[in-house]
């Protein structure tokens, strides 16, 4: 057997796996002291990962290395996080290692470097901070779906020839809303139309009387109404959701967090809590303030060769 590619880490863990989690497949291979190095598959389904869980607590397995694309380490995860102290890799760091073969990026190699000490984990925070990220996303997201809604009013009214937009500084105001309310309703007399003009609107009754002439047809009122309709049931979302965040915050102690967040200057409860929910209320997981900055992505690239500084164009 040819061994002179072969590379030899000391050894740092007494016993290991590693897992290569696809979608509907997990590879997974132990190795250490006392025991026979093993590859096993298992399907993705819970019972299988259980079963997978029993092997390896029956090995004595105390560390694990997970290499995922994707969201599909997460329910690998969540099954295992209680008995064993597992880390997620990122692929490009394993293929970095010197003396990794490209058509071998297995469980193998993973376990190899786990039990070595040679894989750098990625930042997964504890359950309560993983599901308030899950909260804040998700109301971030609809937030979005909001607005997107809100461009597509102001879409419609600019095919019906209705220039509201440019006589007022809000399309969302209370003014705009109840004009909007009230052509969707039919009426189509434009006089009581700009009954709802009053002193604090820069334009005058003249530009609003001319903003409002167009050619608003049924079709237009029937998306109008289609759109508000979809506005109402995200806002009513967003309100359960501020409901949900609140409560996980109080139920996991996480409230005063936020609080201290507030005292920055500029910084509100939803920036605050969404502060938390990405990066967690234990600093001890960044070195520090600059790898919590680039983990964050707010450092500048620095692109040098030969001493010269590139610069994207």
């Amino acid at each position: 057997m040819d061994t002179k590619n072969e590379v030899v880490f000391e050894q740092v863990i007494e016993r290991g796996c590693g897992i290569d989690v696809h979608k509907k497949v997990l590879v997974a291979t132990i190795k250490g002291t006392g025991i026979k190095e093993e590859t096993r598959s298992f399907d993705s389904f819970t019972s299988s990962i259980e079963l997978m869980r029993d092997w390896l607590l029956e090995n004595k397995i105390t560390h694990i290395a997970m290499e995922s694309t994707g969201v599909y380490w997460k329910p690998v995860f969540n099954v295992l996080e209680e008995n064993f102290e597992i880390i997620l890799v990122n692929a490009r760091h394993i293929k970095n290692v010197p003396g990794h073969k490209t058509d071998k990026k297995d469980s193998r190699w993973i376990s190899k470097l786990l039990i070595s000490g040679l894989l750098k984990g990625s930042f997964i925070p504890p359950r309560p901070i993983r599901e308030l990220r899950d909260l804040t996303r998700y109301r971030r997201k609809i937030v979005g779906q909001i607005a997107s809604e809100k461009n597509r009013i102001h879409k419609i009214l600019e095919d019906a020839n209705i220039k509201l937009s440019s006589v007022v500084s809000n399309m969302s105001g209370a003014t705009s809303s109840k004009i909007i309310e009230q052509m969707i309703a039919g009426e189509e007399d434009i006089e009581k139309l700009i009954a709802y003009h009053h002193g604090k609107m820069q334009a005058s009754k003249d530009d609003l009387r001319e903003a409002l002439k167009g050619f608003l047809t049924d079709h237009h009122r029937f998306l109008l109404r289609m759109v508000r309709t979809s506005i109402q049931s995200k806002e009513s979302l967003i309100v359960q959701l501020e409901k949900e965040i609140d409560q996980h915050l109080e139920r996991n102690k996480l409230k005063v967090s936020v609080e201290l967040l507030q005292s920055i200057p500029g910084v509100g409860k939803d920036g605050a809590t969404e502060i938390i929910a990405e990066i967690g209320n234990d600093m001890s997981q960044f070195p520090n303030e600059q790898h919590l900055a680039s983990w964050a992505g707010m450092c500048p690239g620095n692109n040098e060769s030969a001493g010269k500084k590139k610069v994207d164009e």
